[in-house]
């Protein structure tokens, strides 16, 4: 094994989650923690206790994904794969397709895979992990099982294996994809009222979204997109009026806000597999 190579994409990896996952978690759970804490999706916070797990097992996870790019891209397996170093080789249009083409086949992948984690037999012992933050932070981006997280890296695998890959997208593609996974876990919803109803936004995947899917334990499976959601009818019913609640929330309503997520706390329904 390399192991320079491997310390730097270690190195990278850690720098990136640690660099945007700790700036959200700063902004909105430490200095703006009381001024905006209506604004929470579950008006409640999480335990030091849960950060301090979510933390651990996004390390665990930032180990196992170092390990696809350094087998396919640092060793002779390297001319094998679809990874290309010349932009123009397959011309600019495809160079600038590329990227949304990766996020439509990651969240594809990802939509199937998550809903094969809460299969009742491998729920309980991998996925658990991860919805053990049932009200995650931005901390719990990367909280996975070390199979699931081996899991989440085969989407690097897929792509150099399928279509042409330059290290610019994947660059971009694991810069945003970790921007997104910590916006989904964030806690806060940071599009406007009336998103999830718009032509466009309806089919784009919010914060809302995943948290309740955290808070429930099943549906809204997507990571960017709703799209198989929609199309395999396991987006939650309640999701648009979730949206709006959290969207519309005054200040002078956190009490009232605060007794209705005491009162939903006991309706979180069983792991199941289709919906």
């Amino acid at each position: 094994m390399n192991w320079e190579k491997f310390t730097w994409l270690l190195l990278d990896n850690a720098d990136k989650y640690f660099l945007i996952a700790g700036p959200a978690f700063l902004i909105f759970y430490v200095l703006l923690k009381k001024r905006i804490s209506y604004k929470k999706i579950q008006i409640t916070f999480p335990k030091r206790t849960d950060y301090q797990r979510e933390i651990f097992f996004s390390t665990l996870s930032i180990i196992i994904f170092s390990f696809p790019p350094l087998l396919l891209l640092y060793t002779p397996l390297k001319p094998y794969t679809t990874f290309y170093s010349d932009l123009s080789e397959y011309g600019w249009l495809y160079a600038l397709l590329a990227f949304p083409l990766m996020l439509l086949l990651h969240d594809t992948y990802f939509y199937w895979a998550h809903r094969l984690m809460h299969h009742p037999k491998l729920f309980k012992r991998i996925h658990l992990v991860h919805h053990r933050s049932h009200n995650p932070s931005p901390w719990a981006a990367y909280a996975f099982h070390p199979l699931e997280a081996a899991l989440e890296s085969l989407i690097f695998v897929i792509f150099l294996f399928t279509i042409p890959v330059h290290s610019i997208h994947l660059m971009l593609f694991f810069l945003f994809s970790l921007i997104y996974n910590v916006y989904g876990h964030l806690g806060f919803e940071l599009y406007p009222k009336g998103f999830s109803k718009h032509w466009l936004g309806k089919w784009i995947n919010t914060s809302v979204a995943h948290n309740m899917h955290h808070k429930y334990f099943k549906g809204n499976y997507g990571i960017y997109f709703t799209i198989w959601d929609r199309i395999m009818g396991t987006l939650n019913q309640e999701y648009d009026q979730r949206f709006e609640e959290v969207c519309s929330r005054k200040k002078t309503d956190n009490t009232k806000t605060q007794n209705n997520e005491k009162e939903s706390d006991n309706t979180c329904a069983p792991h199941v597999f289709l919906k």
